[in-house]
């Protein structure tokens, strides 16, 4: 039997794929919540009683839609589990974080479930928006490391070997500051930290606030001008921190990369705030709030990439400072 052959490359492509399903299917559940379709299909599996494929009405066909949504990215962590095992040269890395999708998204599954056997609970609600953002992670980190190309074999030990890298070269000023070196996983980890805060004070004023999915969801009871007025300082203090940051860098002179992403988080942080403050005054328009849901999605993401170049282009420098480690190359897709 002849075993499928999977090239790098094409690997790249089945990872993005994964990760651009997984952020579609974040914005197409919040349209459901949004246009008030979260019982339009009131059983699960089916859509209503044993009737698999709903009736031609709005709500139930946004629902019905959502779940299609929800079989696409089934049918693409299979090929990325499948493509990782396929791959050559494979790599194990690949395998459990493929894997790790699959378990992420029978979590939902069954989440997703729950949510609409419930009827649309807001700490349900909540959870399922948030594994969805768990999954968003893994699906970044499987994309960046199917974007690493494989380490060499017989890795050079020695520093002089390894100050033969041109990379190296072209970097030595900003990895000869020692104090960035070791301030770096509590600045990566910080963003994260930050970012995570922020993200989580936004469902719960979601989860407060008039858009439940149904009009007789039950809300979380809590003021949404406090829960807001929470959300609202968080994000200052993630613009303040991101600002600095990527002063910061600039400063150093870090590589071009890793202030590429720094400047990404800063400028989608900045429209996801503008975009809160904006639909917060307006009455929270639909539009609005979907836009913010989306914006979500994207700032996690930045946050990912941003995390995983502070960390890969630091590790590879204390690796070079210490034992004469090599650095890890990242290719475009």
């Amino acid at each position: 039997m002849i075993r499928p052959r999977v090239h790098p490359a094409a690997y790249r492509r089945i990872a993005i794929g994964a990760l651009a399903l997984l952020t579609l299917i974040i914005v197409s559940g919040g349209a459901v919540r949004l246009t008030g379709s979260g019982l339009g299909c009131p059983d699960w599996p089916a859509c209503d009683n044993d009737q698999l494929v709903a009736p031609l009405e709005v709500h139930a066909m946004i629902e019905f839609i959502n779940r299609l949504i929800t079989g696409l990215v089934s049918a693409i962590v299979i090929a990325t589990v499948l493509g990782s095992h396929w791959r050559v040269p494979r790599r194990s890395d690949l395998v459990w974080l493929s894997w790790g999708l699959v378990a992420g998204v029978l979590a939902q599954i069954v989440l997703g479930g729950l949510v609409v056997l419930y009827e649309l609970p807001p700490v349900l609600v909540i959870g399922h928006f948030l594994l969805s953002m768990v999954l968003l992670w893994n699906a970044a980190v499987l994309y960046w490391r199917a974007c690493a190309e494989n380490p060499p074999p017989n890795p050079p030990r020695s520093r002089r070997q390894w100050l033969s890298n041109r990379q190296w070269l072209g970097n030595r000023r900003w990895l000869s500051n020692r104090r960035w070196l070791g301030n770096r996983r509590w600045l990566s980890n910080g963003v994260v930290a930050v970012t995570s805060v922020v993200i989580v004070t936004g469902t719960i004023v979601t989860g407060a606030g008039p858009h439940g999915g149904d009009e007789d969801a039950e809300r979380i009871d809590v003021a949404v001008r406090d829960v807001a007025r929470v959300h609202g300082t968080s994000v200052v203090v993630l613009l303040v921190v991101l600002a600095a940051l990527v002063w910061w860098l600039h400063k150093r002179q870090a590589p071009e990369r890793t202030q590429f992403w720094g400047r990404a988080v800063l400028g989608v942080a900045l429209a996801q705030g503008l975009i809160g403050y904006v639909q917060y005054f307006t009455g929270v328009p639909v539009l609005l709030v979907g836009a913010h849901i989306a914006g979500a999605a994207l700032l996690w993401i930045a946050t990912v990439f941003f995390w995983l170049t502070m960390r890969a282009t630091t590790d590879a420098s204390t690796d070079a400072a210490t034992d004469g480690g090599y650095a890890t190359r990242v290719v475009p897709a």
